[in-house]
């Protein structure tokens, strides 16, 4: 089984991809950790894309995978290859709420992440309303040929019922 999960930052991408995980027990795998080199000393250092690339040509090529990420301009061979891709779509008080909370628990060391300072997380809140009204009408128009397997999830009673 493939799967590929999107969504704006805060969606709960993370949170399903980790329920699918369980449920199916095949790997998912974070597009974060192929977009940003978490080992560089400062926060927001990219991978380069050569590498990026050949890193998702490996996850793509497994016999099962869920992947997860906000990205979508660099990963069309996982659309063509998922058999399910669902798409978050949640109100921007969720995600909002959500970034904040990651945030404070990730300084509390409550939650492994990034080294991301408050400036960086309200640069991040900016982003993804600028994501949710810019990128993700391009997504959804991407991936109109992918028809049937493409499945939006608007709300938790969607998420819980995938579950």
């Amino acid at each position: 089984m493939k799967i590929h999960i999107i969504g704006c930052s805060g969606s709960g991408k993370s949170y399903l991809a980790r329920k699918l995980s369980e449920k199916y027990c095949i790997p998912h795998f974070d597009l974060d950790d192929l977009q940003w080199d978490n080992h560089a000393e400062h926060y927001g250092v990219k991978m380069p894309p050569e590498k990026r690339s050949a890193m998702l040509q490996e996850i793509v090529q497994k016999e099962n995978w869920i992947i997860e990420g906000v990205y979508y301009k660099w990963v069309q061979d996982s659309f063509r290859a998922a058999d399910m891709i669902y798409v978050l779509e949640i109100p921007s008080r969720v995600y909002k709420f959500r970034i904040l909370r990651r945030f404070f628990k990730r300084k509390l060391g409550l939650e492994k992440g990034k080294k991301e300072t408050l400036h960086s997380v309200l640069g991040l809140i900016r982003w993804t309303d600028e994501f949710q009204s810019v990128n993700m009408p391009k997504i959804q128009e991407m991936l109109k040929p992918y028809g049937q397997k493409v499945q939006y999830l608007r709300s938790k009673r969607d998420i819980n019922n995938l579950l």
